[in-house]
């Protein structure tokens, strides 16, 4: 019988993969990573939803010219008796309200729902709009930004 050379030597056999400390490494980095966006994030949603609070108090002023067409002067009443509009905006993120309804102005304030985050909207957990003699004055402005 013939002897066949041995063509495959045995190599140390080479650890592969991540240390713990390698991986503890890549945690922080993200962990630091998150820490920095995630606020800025929340930031944005809350003011995307913002948009949310000036639709409902447009849809308010609307509903209120047709009102007034019709009556003396505004109502005072949002629901079923008033405008007939539901007192939150979409997605439940304000509640809505008029106040000092007269034959020529009136408020609408949206303000923040608590237990939502834009509850935590610095600044911003109340814009109103007040409507006299056919103009409106938004405020906070800084809140109102398009």
């Amino acid at each position: 019988m013939m002897k066949v050379p041995r063509l495959i030597q045995v190599l140390p056999v080479r650890a592969r993969g991540f240390t713990l400390i390698e991986l503890m490494i890549v945690l922080v980095v993200i962990a630091v990573l998150a820490a920095i966006a995630y606020p800025g994030y929340q930031s944005q949603i809350r003011k995307s939803r913002r948009a949310a609070a000036v639709e409902a108090i447009s849809a308010v002023q609307q509903a209120q010219e047709r009102w007034r067409a019709n009556n003396a002067t505004y109502t005072g009443t949002i629901g079923s008796g008033g405008l007939d509009l539901p007192a939150t905006s979409t997605g439940g993120y304000y509640n809505l309200s008029i106040s000092g309804a007269t034959g020529a102005a009136y408020v609408v304030t949206a303000a923040a729902a608590s237990g939502t985050s834009q509850a935590g909207d610095t600044g911003c957990t109340s814009m109103v709009m007040t409507v006299s003699n056919g103009t409106g004055t938004p405020t906070p402005t800084a809140c109102w930004s398009r």
